[in-house]
């Protein structure tokens, strides 16, 4: 092994701030520390930032796939002291304030983790083998190959129980990425499922929305909720509340309900947990596999290193159970650590983070979402409206949020896309997605 150094830290002129994870709260931090009198370092196991919101798109062939990444290094080109490593943190070495990664040995002075949450399948190895889960975007990818792989196979089946299967389509998790996927998915089954795939009718293809609690989007208003049940129900979309998943064996999805479905799409939005390298015990980790932080994002018995974003648990009187795992408390904690790590390397007090909720958006599909704007609540069109201006708005790049308004004008004018290509087949044997289609 080697260790990897910045040439301010050899000079010893600047203490170096390590990130671990190119996220919206880590990529804020270092854009934050720009001026700061530190070396930054951002590790990430990909060279791009993904704009996770949109993951759903590129699972239904609505957008590209690149139009939401985003070369990291083309973000920091003016900052003289930032650095970029592509690299896998395999251990937190905290004795000796080092990471051991797959490129070496990297020292730190203070290390901040905002390597975010992954899917959380509960423990049950079946399910993590036969559903599908879309937290990148190589899964996003492997879902748009799976979908139009089994209606290509739905097209020349003569098995009428797999036609069924194949034709079925079921979402787990009623929070926004399962409520967004679920009306992305009862779009193209009105519009363009009979357009496209000849000899396919839409009332072959089912879709269904599994979710454990009593409502959708349960950390939206119940004025949200309810619309969302409302617009997926008129899309024809069967909503199971209050119910789990059982089993699922790649052909027979058992809910606790007593439903027992056949279907080969089972897409898996049901929950997450923090991910992050070893190497923290478990006294400073929270709930959900998150790293348990103070006022300012430091991690608890640790005085240099601190979390942000999804990985962390922040509990506080007015969040007793944490901060919500969304993008702008991840955003909101990168820019404000930045400022605490300014004070911090001054000797100056440091001041408690404090979130401000700017509220929340989800779209059900075309002209329909639902908006939570502090005391204001409304559906529809123009809650759509404002659902595709934030995120337009929150795109990295000018041309991703170019290339992203042109394709929504053209799907929406044309209500057809031109990205259900298979470039990358998905093998259901080993749940392995390979390069050359067969």
């Amino acid at each position: 092994m080697f260790t990897v150094t910045s040439q301010d830290q050899k000079n010893g002129s600047r203490p170096r701030v390590v990130i671990i994870g190119g996220g919206f709260g880590g990529l804020q931090l270092a854009k934050k520390l720009k001026n700061a009198p530190v070396d930054v370092l951002l590790l990430d196991k990909h060279n791009y930032h993904t704009f996770q919101p949109l993951l759903y798109q590129v699972a239904m062939g609505a957008i590209e796939a690149d139009s939401i990444g985003f070369p990291i290094r083309r973000i920091f080109t003016k900052h003289d002291n930032f650095s970029f490593n592509m690299a896998e943190v395999q251990k937190i070495n905290t004795q000796d304030n080092t990471l051991t990664t797959n490129i070496g040995i990297i020292n730190y002075d203070y290390l901040v983790i905002a390597t975010g949450s992954t899917t959380n399948f509960f423990g049950n190895k079946e399910i993590e083998h036969f559903t599908m889960p879309m937290k990148n975007i190589p899964e996003a990818l492997n879902i748009r190959s799976l979908v139009l792989q089994n209606l290509e196979t739905a097209l020349v089946t003569s098995d009428p129980r797999e036609k069924f299967a194949l034709m079925t389509f079921v979402v787990v998790g009623g929070g926004p990425t399962g409520v967004e996927l679920s009306g992305a998915i009862a779009e193209m089954r009105h519009l363009i499922l009979m357009k496209d795939y000849h000899g396919l009718s839409k009332y072959d293809m089912r879709v269904y929305l599994v979710e454990g609690k009593d409502k959708l989007l349960a950390a939206m208003s119940p004025q949200a909720s309810a619309a969302a049940k409302k617009f997926l129900t008129e899309a024809d979309v069967t909503i199971y509340n209050s119910a789990h998943v059982e089993s699922y064996d790649g052909f027979y999805l058992k809910i606790d309900n007593g439903k027992t479905l056949k279907t080969r799409n089972v897409l898996w939005a049901a929950g997450v947990i923090g991910e992050m390298p070893e190497g923290i015990p478990t006294g400073s980790i929270a709930k959900g596999n998150r790293l348990s932080v103070d006022e300012i994002n430091r991690v608890k018995g640790y005085n240099n290193i601190f979390a942000i974003g999804d990985v962390s648990s922040m509990i506080t009187a007015e969040m007793p159970n944490g901060l919500p795992g969304v993008a702008p408390v991840a955003i909101q904690q990168g820019a404000w650590l930045a400022k605490n790590l300014v004070h911090l390397i001054k000797g100056e007090p440091a001041e408690p983070f404090k979130y401000f909720d700017k509220g929340s958006l989800a779209t059900i599909g075309r002209n329909k979402a639902v908006a939570d704007l502090g005391k204001l609540h409304f559906q529809g069109f123009f809650a759509w409206l404002l659902w595709g201006l934030v995120h337009i708005m929150s795109l990295v790049g000018f041309g991703n949020k170019g290339v992203v308004l042109l394709r929504w004008a053209i799907n929406y004018f044309t209500k057809n896309s031109d990205n259900r290509m298979v470039v990358r087949y998905f093998n259901t044997e080993t749940r392995k997605a390979e390069v050359d289609c067969k």
